[in-house]
C-alpha cells in the first residue's frame, strides 16, 4: 500500500492500532510481546511510508494526528481482510476448503471421475469439485485460459500428435492405455471368431459407424494405412447409440475399451483388432495449479481410479 516515501505493510499498522489503544510506546510493546525500541522503530517505518507525522508526542502520552486517525480508522478493515485471507489460504493448503474444475470428454466422464470425485469427496468434504464435459483440444484450451484447473484429455499413439495439440507447456499425469476394439452384431461372421485378432483390413466392405469427429479421423488414418477408405454411414458422440446401432445390425464400429465398460453391450460382439491401437488417457493440469494441494489430490485421486480392476481389465 504506497504512500508517501514507502509501503505501509500489516506490520506497521499493528504497531500503529497497538499505540492507538495504550497511546504510549513502552504499553504498545507489552501488547506486541516486543521491545519498546522496536515499535519506535516501526512507527518510524510507518510514518516515513505515508510521508506526514501519524502521531504527536506529549509530556503524558501521545495523541494521534488527522492522518494518524485516518490511518486507525482502516486499520481494523485491512488487518481483519488480511487475517480470514490468511485463514483462507491456510484452509485450502490444509484441503479443509478450495476447489477443483474439472473438464473431461464424456468416456472419462462416466468411467474415470465418478469414482475419483466420490473418493475426493469422502477424504475432503469441503473441497468443491465440479465438471464440465469437453473433448480435446477444447478441454485443454479450458485449461490453458484458467477456466478449468484439470483437463482429462487422450490422443492416439498411433499418430504424430499436431503441433497445435502439444501439450509441452502443461503437466501431464498418465492414467490408462485404453485399447480399441471392433464392435458387430452377434449376428456377424466375425462375431464367431473367438479371441483372434481380426485384421482392419478385413473390415474393408463393411459400413461403419463413426464417433467424435477426432475419433472418426483416426478411424479413417487407421482404414486407409489398411489400405481403404471406411464408408461411414453413421456419426455420432453418443456411445450407447454406438452400440444401438451395431447391435440393430446397420454398421459396425471401433471403440474405446474404456467406452464399453459403461455401456451395454446386449446384441453386439467384441474383437480384438490388429494391429492393435490404443489411445492414451491423461490428466493435465498447469505447473502453478500442480503444487494446488486439492488439485494435487485429485490429480492422485484419478490415477487410482484408473487402476480399478473394471478398467484394468478392460
Amino acid at each position: 500500500m504506497p504512500y508517501g516515501g514507502g509501503v505501509i505493510e500489516a506490520r506497521h499498522l499493528r504497531v500503529l492500532r497497538a499505540v492507538a489503544r495504550s497511546r504510549s510506546f513502552s504499553a504498545a510493546a507489552r501488547e506486541l510481546g516486543c521491545t519498546q525500541p522496536a515499535v519506535s522503530q516501526q512507527m518510524k517505518a510507518l510514518e516515513g511510508a505515508a510521508g506526514t507525522p501519524l502521531l504527536v508526542r506529549g509530556a503524558r502520552e501521545m495523541r494521534l494526528t488527522e492522518a494518524g486517525e485516518v490511518l486507525v480508522r482502516h486499520a481494523d478493515g485491512i488487518l481483519a481482510g488480511l487475517t480470514a485471507a490468511e485463514e483462507e489460504v491456510a484452509a485450502i493448503a490444509g484441503l479443509r476448503a478450495g476447489r477443483v474444475r474439472l473438464a473431461s470428454f464424456p468416456t472419462g466422464s462416466s468411467t474415470l471421475v465418478p469414482s475419483a470425485v466420490a473418493d475426493m469427496r469422502a477424504r475432503h468434504p469441503d473441497t468443491r469439485v465440479s465438471l464440465v464435459e469437453a473433448e480435446p483440444p477444447q478441454s485443454v484450451d479450458l485449461l490453458r485460459a484458467g477456466d478449468c484447473d484439470i483437463a482429462l484429455a487422450f490422443r492416439y499413439v498411433d499418430l504424430p500428435t499436431p503441433a497445435e495439440e502439444s501439450w509441452a507447456d502443461l503437466v501431464v499425469r498418465p492414467l490408462l492405455a485404453d485399447r480399441l476394439v471392433g464392435v458387430v452384431p452377434e449376428s456377424h461372421p466375425l462375431a464367431a471368431v473367438g479371441p483372434a485378432p481380426v485384421p482392419f483390413a478385413a473390415l474393408a466392405d463393411e459400413q461403419w459407424i463413426a464417433g467424435c469427429p477426432r475419433c472418426r479421423r483416426h478411424l479413417v488414418e487407421v482404414c486407409e494405412r489398411a489400405g481403404y477408405t471406411p464408408r461411414i454411414d453413421f456419426a455420432t458422440d453418443d456411445y450407447p447409440a454406438v452400440v444401438g446401432l451395431v447391435a440393430a445390425g446397420l454398421g459396425i464400429a471401433v471403440l474405446p475399451e474404456l467406452a464399453l465398460a459403461s455401456v451395454r453391450t446386449d446384441g453386439v460382439a467384441v474383437l480384438r483388432m490388429e494391429p492393435a491401437v490404443e489411445r492414451e488417457i491423461v490428466a493435465l493440469t498447469l505447473p502453478d495449479l500442480a503444487q494446488v494441494p486439492a488439485v494435487d489430490m485429485m490429480l492422485a485421486r484419478l490415477a487410482r481410479a484408473a487402476m480399478r480392476p473394471r478398467l484394468q481389465a478392460a
